[in-house]
């Protein structure tokens, strides 16, 4: 079969490997397609991967059952949550995978065939194409669904969201369906009219403007019910306390480092909120098929797709800061 195997400083390289063996519990798949993400930069612009690659959201049909799989059968076509629990705590029982202490994380899904834990498999119904359940299983609409539960106050009407690339624009998507006004925070305009597409109400362009200052000048000088980071820099991280209002609520959905931040100034004396929000729970699943049943346009967060060959331009694409959701896809 061919994996996709990143060489390290911008360069990735399609090779030969043997077929994988699922373990008692697992299965193997046949790639259908598979989505790049944020994530997955850090090894191709750095030191590459020595073994397999970070992809984790993929959808394929099983091909093989691994010893005490009797959940799935051969030939169901699935979409795949990268983190599996262990299946026996309280959080595993309540579908909270990525609350389990002993969860597992599973990788190297471009690939033609690629290993996965039966029980982080979502078995895809017939009115889902692959395209969609991709996102939906993944942190495509995962990340942005899973943010979204953490700001179900009726009081928030307006959401900014700081760092408008692929799970910025999932939380444009997802708010804008929510029926709230969304502000779209970002340094690149062409991310920015995307945005307006997926449903932000106003754009700023951080370049041109003090970001928090500009969000405050766009709600009357109350700033936005909520604020989410998704953007993974101490300086957006700080531009959220400063945008969002009085008693708001500030989501981190971007991976970062050391913030400086003061209890007094950011926290107690304006009564605010701050919150993590970390993929998804496998659980959460059946409300995201149910938003994207009732019209929430989870492909349109797609700009490219490259077939399986060509995945060196895919990543080129979608390091370029251009794009939004790039896929790969597999015969």
């Amino acid at each position: 079969m061919r994996i996709v195997r990143p060489q390290g400083n911008s360069v990735v390289a399609v090779e030969e490997a043997p077929d994988p063996s699922p373990g008692p519990g697992e299965v193997v798949i046949e790639a259908g397609v598979s989505a790049l993400c944020g994530s997955e930069l850090h090894s191709y612009r750095g030191a590459g991967s020595r073994e397999g690659n970070s992809g984790h959201e993929a959808v394929g049909t099983v091909v093989v059952l691994g010893d005490g799989v009797t959940t799935l059968a051969v030939g169901q076509r699935v979409g795949v949550c990268a983190v599996a629990g262990c299946g026996k705590c309280a959080y595993c029982a309540r579908g909270e995978y990525t609350w389990c202490p002993d969860r597992t994380g599973y990788g190297s899904m471009h690939a033609e065939r690629f290993v996965a834990a039966a029980r982080a498999c979502h078995v895809l119904p017939d009115d889902v194409n692959s395209e969609a359940g991709v996102l939906l299983s993944g942190d495509g609409l995962g990340v942005p669904y899973h943010t979204s539960t953490k700001l179900t106050s009726p009081d928030i009407s307006t959401v900014a969201v700081f760092g408008v690339g692929p799970i910025g624009m999932g939380n444009v998507l997802v708010q804008a369906y929510l029926g709230r006004r969304v502000i779209a925070v970002d340094v690149a305009p062409a991310r920015l009219e995307t945005s307006r597409r997926l449903g932000a109400s106003d754009t700023v362009d951080a370049r041109e403007h003090d970001s928090a200052q500009r969000v405050r000048e766009l709600t009357d000088g109350r700033g936005a019910d909520a604020c989410i980071e998704a953007a993974g820099r101490p300086e957006t991280a700080l531009a959220c306390f400063a945008a969002v209002r009085t008693a708001g609520t500030v989501v981190f959905n971007g991976e970062q480092k050391e913030v400086p931040l003061s209890p007094s100034e950011h926290f107690i004396r304006r009564d605010i909120t701050a919150v993590g929000s970390w993929f998804y729970h496998y659980g959460e699943f059946p409300d995201m098929l149910a938003y994207y049943r009732d019209g929430l346009r989870v492909t349109d967060l797609i700009s490219h797709r490259f077939p399986l060959a060509e995945a060196a331009e895919a990543f080129r694409t979608f390091a370029s800061g251009e794009s939004t959701k790039v896929l790969l896809t597999y015969p």
